[in-house]
């Protein structure tokens, strides 16, 4: 394969270890909250649903997170491969935030994603629902940033 300066290791098609590998980077990406960074890891055509928005590209990607970030406070998330076969990934997640008023939310959701042979994200389809918690309730507690590999997944954490 003639790799792309753009390429995001590791490419398709996946197997359990790089399936994996794939989701842990999105995962931190993500919770960089870095919108910037987060949009390159889709292709600049990428098409989205998240909820009922549906971004195309990777303008509209970095404004959707922008203004998700800028609502969503204190925001960590935790991904764990579903299934996975060729270039196509399925995950679960769940991540904590709360509002500017102090609720805390626990949303969880699941992702199917489509990658090209670079190894981008060409298609992101998102189901996502909220779950109010309350602060006690919380079981994402690392400092913001990437979850240390040592903190539960979703499993371990019986979510």
């Amino acid at each position: 394969m003639n790799t792309p300066i753009e390429a995001r290791p590791p490419f398709p098609p996946f197997t359990r270890e790089t399936a994996t590998q794939k989701v842990r980077m999105a995962e931190d990406g993500w919770n960089s909250r870095d919108p910037k960074r987060v949009a390159l890891a889709y292709t600049p055509d990428s098409i989205w649903r998240n909820r009922s928005e549906f971004p195309r590209g990777r303008a509209e990607i970095e404004a959707f997170l922008t203004r998700k970030w800028a609502r969503e406070n204190e925001y960590r998330l935790i991904k764990e491969l579903w299934a996975y076969e060729a270039n196509r990934i399925a995950v679960r997640f769940a991540y904590e935030w709360h509002d500017d008023a102090g609720n805390w939310f626990r949303s969880y959701g699941n992702e199917n994603w489509e990658f090209d042979e670079s190894g981008l994200m060409q298609k992101r389809f998102a189901s996502i629902n909220d779950l109010a918690i309350t602060e006690s309730e919380r079981k994402f507690h690392w400092p913001q940033g990437r979850r240390p590999d040592d903190h539960p997944g979703l499993s371990d954490l019986g979510l």
